[in-house]
C-alpha cells in the first residue's frame, strides 16, 4: 500500500474525518503555547493545522514518508519545519520535543513498537506521546461500511480489522512495549455527512489507504458489484458516517 497520492485525494477520502480528530488529539497531548510538538505521519496536514493554530508555525515540526504529503504541508503551513522521514527513523536528537503525536498512523507503521519508541526517544523526559487508530476491529472506522459490503461480495477481501491498534487495548499494549509510562486509552469520535451516495463512493477511486488500493486492484465487474452492495447498505443519500478511534496517551 502506498500513500504516494495527491494531497487533495487524501483530503477527499480521509481528511474530513481526520480533521475532526485533531482538536481531541491536541487536547489529549496537553498542547499549549510555548511547547514544541512533533506531528508524526502528518499526511497533508490535518493535525498540523490544529497544532499551528495553538502553537504558531515555529512550535510545530512535521514528518511523513510521502513526498506529496510533505510538499503539501510545506505549502499549506509556511514556517513549519517539515521532513520526509518514517516514524521508525526520526531525524532528530534525543529529547527534542515536549510532545509527539501520531494521528491515524500507528497501524501503517512498518514496526509500530519501533515507531512509538522513536517518538519516545525524541520527546523530553516526562513529555507526552499520543496516538490514535480507527476502531477497525469494531467496524467503527469511516471505511467500515465499505468493508462490510466488500466482505459480502468478495471472499478474498481482506479488511483492516487486524491492523495494529485498531481494537480495544491493543494500542495501549503497543505503548507499553515501546517503554512508555502512565498509559491511558480513550476514544475520539467523528461524524461526516455526504449529500449523495456518489459523494461518499467517489473518493475510494483515489487509491488512498488499504481500501483505496483494494478498489484500484478490482476487476470492473467486481468493483461494480461492491459499489452496488455499498449503495444497498447506505442508500442514495444523504448519508451520515459516524466513526470512533482508539486514542492513547503515554509519558516518555
Amino acid at each position: 500500500m502506498s500513500f504516494e497520492v495527491a494531497a487533495d485525494a487524501y483530503d477527499r477520502f480521509m481528511g474530513r474525518h481526520s480533521r475532526q480528530l485533531a482538536p481531541g488529539m491536541a487536547d489529549l497531548a496537553g498542547v499549549r503555547r510555548g511547547m514544541r510538538v512533533l506531528d508524526v505521519g502528518s499526511g497533508p496536514g490535518a493535525l498540523t493545522a490544529q497544532l499551528v493554530a495553538r502553537l504558531g508555525a515555529a512550535g510545530v515540526v512535521a514528518v511523513d514518508p510521502s513526498e506529496s504529503f510533505v510538499a503539501a504541508v510545506a505549502a499549506r503551513h509556511p514556517g513549519v519545519e517539515v521532513h520526509r522521514a518514517s516514524a521508525e527513523s526520526l531525524p532528530f536528537p534525543d529529547a527534542t520535543f515536549d510532545a509527539a503525536i501520531a494521528q491515524l498512523v500507528v497501524h501503517f507503521m512498518q514496526d509500530p513498537v519501533a515507531g512509538l519508541a522513536e517518538m519516545r526517544r525524541v520527546t523530553r523526559p516526562g513529555g507526552t506521546i499520543v496516538a490514535c487508530v480507527w476502531d477497525h476491529a469494531g467496524d467503527r472506522a469511516p471505511v467500515g461500511p465499505f468493508w462490510a459490503a466488500a466482505r459480502s461480495v468478495d471472499p478474498e477481501a481482506h479488511d483492516e480489522g487486524n491492523l495494529p491498534g485498531g481494537r480495544p487495548g491493543h494500542l495501549a499494549g503497543l505503548f507499553a512495549e515501546a517503554g512508555l509510562r502512565d498509559i491511558a486509552e480513550t476514544t475520539l469520535a467523528a461524524r461526516s455527512e455526504y449529500a449523495t451516495f456518489d459523494d461518499w463512493w467517489s473518493p475510494f477511486g483515489g487509491g488512498v489507504g488499504s481500501s483505496g488500493a483494494y478498489v484500484r486492484r478490482l476487476e470492473p465487474q467486481l468493483r461494480a458489484a461492491i459499489r452496488e452492495a455499498c449503495r444497498e447498505r447506505l442508500g442514495d443519500g444523504p448519508i451520515v458516517v459516524e466513526s470512533v478511534a482508539w486514542a492513547c496517551r503515554g509519558t516518555s
